[in-house]
């Protein structure tokens, strides 16, 4: 089993703590997201995970426990997203030299196969256009070389959760432009200057669920969680099944989630995983490190396998 950590929040950044509590512990509890009732106990023993998968924009709160987690036997890699957009829409990211010492120091400590840079999402907007991307991406290519071996890309899409947070930005002056908006021949331009500029710093640029053929543009389809790279950088057998619970269009094989949506306090208009910031911000304020779930649930709620719920032991 691949334990995702997390494409629902920022888990690194915000919930180290409770996640390196939880890996100790051995397990973990998360709820439905479909369903707050039902919960499931998902184990974190060395001996039933082939791999953490952790997600993050600011790796450094985790830095200091990759020694533990490599003396308890643990296989892990990052997925670091890194983008240097204007503050409108990135109000919490890292200043963009901090955040490439940041990976610097982590491809420095596990090596640069098991950092993967993502460059996603791609916006396009009038503050963002294709020479903003050509620029920002050719300044960090050349920064991360040597420090990572792929790139992934993809175009920013709309969602109810993100919808109204992207017209907002009206208000700041920036307009986005939705992917159906996008003449193809300025994707082509962008993607093929992209390719280019990740190849002449040793960087594999690929695709991340894209509905559209990127492929004529030299980009390949590519998976965040990939069953290849997996078992080539740690040598064991991963599960390659496509995960059915993404989006038709992701080729990632089959994990476990551990994260839990409206929980990252970043405050991207464009994520898709927070519809409310500041219950987003309460959550994060009341979560507890050392409880068995990163929030807390409904003490009616149902658990698959043995744990506590809200302290209250379940079988």
């Amino acid at each position: 089993m691949i334990i995702s950590a997390s494409r629902r929040t920022d888990l690194p950044a915000y919930y180290s703590e409770w996640l390196m509590n939880r890996i100790r512990a051995g397990y973990c509890l998360v709820p439905n997201p479909f369903n707050r009732r039902q919960v499931t106990r998902v184990s974190l023993l060395p001996c039933d995970v082939e791999a953490f998968v952790f997600w993050t924009r600011d790796a450094r709160p985790m830095m200091g426990f990759l020694r533990e987690l490599d003396e308890m036997g643990h296989r892990y890699m990052f997925l670091v997203t890194l983008v240097d957009y204007p503050r409108a829409l990135g109000p919490g990211d890292l200043p963009v030299e901090a955040a490439i010492d940041m990976v610097r120091r982590l491809a420095n400590a596990i090596g640069p196969d098991r950092v993967v840079w993502r460059y996603d999402p791609i916006v396009f907007s009038n503050v963002t256009d294709r020479a903003f991307h050509i620029a920002r991406f050719g300044y960090l290519a050349g920064n991360l070389r040597g420090s990572t071996r792929r790139v992934i890309v993809s175009g920013m899409s709309l969602y109810r959760k993100n919808r109204g947070r992207l017209q907002e930005l009206s208000r700041d002056g920036i307009v986005i432009k939705p992917k159906g908006e996008i003449v193809e021949s300025e994707i082509a331009k962008l993607l093929s200057a992209m390719v280019e500029t990740a190849g002449a710093n040793g960087i594999e640029l690929v695709s991340c669920a894209e509905a559209l053929d990127w492929r004529r543009f030299g980009v390949e389809p590519g998976r965040c969680i990939d069953n290849e790279l997996i078992g080539r950088v740690f040598g064991v057998q991963v599960d390659g099944r496509k995960d059915p619970g993404q989006r038709p269009e992701c080729r990632c094989v089959v994990s476990r989630d551990i994260g839990v949506y409206d929980t990252c306090i970043r405050g991207c208009p464009y994520c898709y995983a927070v519809s409310d910031l500041d219950a987003a911000k309460e959550k994060h304020a009341l979560h507890d490190p050392f409880g068995p779930c990163l929030v807390r649930v409904p003490d009616d709620s149902v658990l698959a396998g043995p744990g506590c719920v809200n302290g209250r032991l379940m079988h």
